[in-house]
């Protein structure tokens, strides 16, 4: 069976912290670099998962600010 890649599982992982309550909307994600330490992998991945939790609009950017969470009724509907 072939592995997920990681930035599925991290993303998803992510997806499951917030339905969970862990982090809320409106919080701030950690920095890519950040990010890359916790989950031991490249910040190329950590730009993935952030690509993806962006086209989910489950995240938004905010240029010189930093990545936070959107309200979950905003988001994309898992396919």
């Amino acid at each position: 069976m072939p592995q997920t890649p990681d930035y599925i599982r991290i993303s998803d992982e992510i997806i499951a912290d917030l339905r969970s309550g862990k982090v809320k909307p409106g919080d701030k994600l950690p920095s890519i670099a950040d990010m890359s330490d916790r989950f031991e992998v490249s910040s190329s991945t950590i730009q993935m998962v952030y690509v993806r939790l962006e086209a989910l609009r489950v995240i938004r950017r905010h240029q010189g600010k930093g990545i936070f969470v959107t309200d979950p009724k905003t988001w994309m509907r898992e396919p």
